[in-house]
């Protein structure tokens, strides 16, 4: 096992071990992509989501995660990526939670736990480190020196629930997972920190804020703590066909795995267990400062186009490509039964004018939802007009000379600013398409949902 990886890779042989592991990564990721289901995930070329030699984290599986039940769908250890802190850096934590969708019914949890996440035994061994991540001062210049983790996936409830169906050898161990690996973070230096940041993209989004406060609970009140979720925003919104398509589906997660004895009392105790999955019913409650980086667009919710193991590749304007495996809220096919949103969710720019006033009206309804938690000078916000998903793990996104900006102000430096209290930060984007600074996804085919 490895804590941390070589940041060598300037010799020449080295070099080229790098690019091969790094060529092997993308192309078993991307064959993954085409089996998988209910699950986001971003895979990055040419330079703008990979650093020219990225930094390579080594896997460590939790070694007394069993003991305690604390284990992936399929009954296999947890793991995360380490790459310890230095100089200024060397008592700062940063833990990064990995998104992925969910599974909401046993056919799909079964099929998920033979992929990477519900597996440690199909998880990469080394994965690049980019954007908060990065190990470099010109990629993530307020904590490329800390100590950077990366915990793995594996559960399907945005690390939340608690059950198992042993019949079908299904393991819902999300919160086990999340306090087995806070506990061996803790033993390995994590407990001396004088500041800490927990954030999370997508899944993982969702669940830096279901565990924000657990996570401040884990240090002395003199200790810096705060939290970041990336596209995490998801919301309870009427789809295209007037149904609700995520409400059923985190209804399913909620009910098979058990979520709901592990959300929140102060939600739970007067609302339905599947409305406190939903982050809106949170954030207001939450007493730990939280920062909400999303887009007002975001691509997951708003262009959906996959369903069941039939997912199409996309790929971005200056070579990026990616592999999203979700069942969005808000178009997916299956509420689009004539296609009639299929070119729009292919490319923005194919949208009509009707779609894109069902679009806007989407992102008045998050900003609505934002409002009373974007009262408190504590917490921060970027809410940005661009057709996007996950943006602190992609360099091009996180901190590069054209990455997105709002007022003159990029992703990296506003949510350095906030943490480090800098400066107060409350940015929402006017409505698309007045931004010219985004990196919006564009997906180069589309399926018809079964």
């Amino acid at each position: 096992m490895m804590d941390t990886a070589d940041e060598g890779g300037r010799r020449p042989r080295l070099r080229l071990f790098w690019v091969f592991g790094l060529i092997g990564f993308l192309l078993c990721n991307w064959v993954d992509g085409f089996q998988d289901l209910n699950v986001t995930e971003h895979q990055f070329m040419d330079g703008y989501g990979f650093s020219t030699s990225p930094l390579m984290a080594g896997l460590t599986l939790i070694a007394g995660a069993a003991s305690t039940g604390a284990v992936c769908l399929d009954g296999t250890l947890p793991g995360y990526h380490l790459h310890r802190g230095y100089g200024s850096g060397a008592n700062s934590w940063l833990i990064h939670l990995e998104g992925g969708g969910w599974c909401d019914s046993i056919r799909t949890c079964v099929f998920r736990k033979k992929t990477h996440h519900g597996s440690s035994l199909h998880m990469e061994k080394l994965i690049p480190f980019t954007g908060i991540l990065s190990n470099r001062a010109e990629e993530n210049p307020d904590f490329y020196n800390w100590n950077r983790v990366k915990l793995r996936y594996c559960d399907g409830a945005s690390f939340s629930g608690d059950g198992q169906i042993e019949a079908k050898k299904l393991y819902f161990r999300g919160q086990r997972i999340w306090s087995a690996a806070m506990k061996d973070l803790m033993s390995k230096g994590m407990r001396y920190a004088n500041q800490a940041l927990l954030s999370g993209c997508s899944a993982g989004g969702l669940a830096s804020i279901l565990h924000c406060d657990e996570f401040r609970e884990l240090f002395p009140g003199t200790t810096r703590v705060k939290c970041l979720s990336d596209a995490g925003l998801f919301l309870d919104e009427i789809d295209v066909s007037g149904g609700r398509t995520l409400r059923r589906m985190f209804s399913g997660v909620v009910r098979l795995q058990q979520v709901g004895k592990t959300l929140p009392q102060a939600c739970t105790n007067h609302r339905n267990p599947t409305l406190c999955f939903f982050p809106h019913h949170l954030i207001a409650q939450t007493k730990t400062p939280l920062f909400l980086l999303n887009s007002a667009y975001d691509s997951w919710q708003s262009h959906g186009f996959c369903l069941d193991h039939e997912c199409s590749p996309l790929h971005f304007p200056n070579s990026f490509t990616s592999i999203p495996r979700v069942l969005a809220s808000i178009a997916p096919p299956t509420a689009d039964p004539h296609g009639y949103w299929q070119g729009c969710r292919a490319n923005y720019a194919d949208c009509s004018s009707s779609q894109i006033q069902f679009l806007q009206d989407f992102r008045k309804q998050m900003l609505n939802a934002v409002d009373r938690f974007s009262r408190s000078k504590r917490n921060g916000l970027f809410i940005n007009s661009c057709f996007a998903h996950c943006q602190t793990e992609r360099q091009d996104t996180w901190f590069a000379h054209d990455s997105p900006r709002i007022g003159n102000k990029g992703i990296a430096k506003s949510v350095g600013d906030w943490y480090f209290d800098r400066a107060e930060v409350k940015a929402i984007d006017c409505p698309y398409p007045c931004d010219s600074t985004c990196h919006n996804l564009v997906f180069s085919r589309d399926f018809p949902g079964k």
